[in-house]
């Protein structure tokens, strides 16, 4: 996908879930179009570092050993710790190379989704995480009160040629309920409102069996914390609270990650969801990202696309408030200017 923005946005993005780095593992990873090397160390702290062994190279990713709290280099067995620093060299035990860093990339984990900030320039992280169940204390139900959200109810896809913008700009688009995800109403926007690096809005869906255009049978709140998610709280039905996440690869393509935390049956203390909510969550719910997906696989951005009246005060003001996020310019204008 073409787009006049860099792919290095600044901000907090979805790596993976918890339960896929086990307690003593290393795990090659790329993003931004960057090798990243991720390992779980012994206290169960997980850490994010650049991938190549200062010392001749190597991904640590690949084959790294974990000792400690550090990750070992399979090459040559230089051990590097949590903040970057080399922290032994097995042939010169009382010597590490204390000049030499890796880059560390901040990690936080939140109800089993693992979050990485990122900074094109390595900036500490600029705002906190938001927290999807504090994110929303009008509705007081707490983590506990949800089945887990990984794996059952948890998807991603990989390498998809889709921007972080293109999936923030899907929020105040309202329309395309109907002939996307086969809505028999369409949903209005309710409310919107930028606050420092969120966007939040409110969707509501009007109530077919009222005669009150007012009255709406489910109302989505959703936060956009940067444009690496978005939290979504459901209220209607089926109280439900959800994660899309948009995490660039290269300056081409982005991984997909959708988790749904679903209300636990009354009397149910499992953390597991039994297999008639699984069937119901994923023939209603875990199929919308997807649907949304064939579209976007495809779509060319328009920079200054002819919106009817009612979308383009929210579509523009967001495209407005997602500038603060690039702080360096696109790949092609670097080169161009160069």
């Amino acid at each position: 996908m073409k787009v006049p923005f860099t792919w290095k946005v600044t901000g907090w993005f979805v790596i993976g879930w918890s339960a896929e780095f086990p307690v003593g593992e290393s795990r090659a990873l790329h993003y931004f179009g960057e090798e990243l090397a991720a390992y779980r160390d012994e206290s169960g702290e997980l850490h994010v570092l650049s991938a190549h062994c200062r010392h001749l190279g190597a991904h640590i990713g690949h084959g790294g050993k974990v000792v400690g709290d550090c990750i070992e280099c399979p090459f040559h067995g230089w051990r590097w710790g949590p903040d970057g620093s080399n922290r032994y060299i097995p042939y010169q035990p009382d010597r590490p190379n204390r000049a030499l860093k890796l880059r560390v990339y901040p990690v936080q984990e939140q109800h089993g989704v693992v979050f990485l900030w990122h900074q094109p320039d390595g900036k500490p992280p600029q705002w906190e995480l938001p927290d999807i169940f504090t994110k929303f204390p009008e509705f007081g139900a707490g983590p506990d009160e949800y089945y887990r959200a990984f794996p059952e109810f948890s998807r991603k896809a990989d390498r998809e040629p889709v921007h972080p913008q293109i999936v923030a700009e899907n929020g105040p688009d309202s329309s395309h309920f109907r002939y996307v995800h086969g809505a028999s109403v369409t949903p209005v926007c309710l409310d919107w409102q930028m606050v420092d690096n969120e966007w939040r809005f409110l969707t509501g869906w009007p109530d077919a069996r009222s005669d009150d255009p007012s009255e709406m049978s489910l109302r989505i709140h959703s936060h956009f914390s940067g444009l690496g998610f978005a939290i979504s709280a459901f209220e209607g039905v089926q109280n439900h609270r959800l994660i899309f996440a948009c995490t660039p690869v290269d300056d081409e393509t982005s991984d997909l990650f959708y988790s749904i935390w679903w209300p636990r049956n009354p009397g149910d203390s499992s953390d597991v969801p039994p297999e008639d909510v699984r069937a119901q969550v994923e023939r209603r719910f875990l199929v919308t990202v997807f649907e949304d997906l064939n579209i976007w696989r495809y779509q060319q951005y328009v920079e200054k696309p002819p919106l009817a009246k009612i979308d383009a005060e929210p579509y523009m003001a967001m495209r407005q408030w997602a500038k603060q996020f690039y702080e360096v310019p696109p790949a092609d204008a670097v080169v161009s200017n160069a």
